[in-house]
């Protein structure tokens, strides 16, 4: 076993950081099955799925909303990613 596996801060640092993953992961699938749901709306009633615009204003939003220390640029490139993960699961 590893120094850092019996370093009790390392240990609860590292609980917090589990805890949160799977907080991260219930976030994402919940966001999936409401996109989904917004996708079958959509459908529905004949309007196109992708929307840039809408894409580029969550962009904007998240960007000012971000109050680090995560930059400007890691969040965009996270939810660009995230816009592009969610159209191929729905």
């Amino acid at each position: 076993m590893s120094e850092a596996n019996e370093d009790p801060v390392v240990r609860e640092l590292r609980q917090q950081i589990a805890t949160n993953d799977l907080v991260l992961l219930e976030a994402l699938n919940r966001r999936l099955e409401l996109v989904r749901e917004l996708k079958r709306h959509k459908d529905s009633h004949g309007l196109e799925f992708v929307d840039p615009e809408q894409e580029r204003r969550l962009l904007d939003r998240l960007a000012e909303a971000n109050q680090g220390p995560l930059s400007e640029e890691a969040v965009r490139e996270i939810y660009g990613m995230l816009l592009e993960l969610t159209k191929r699961e729905v």
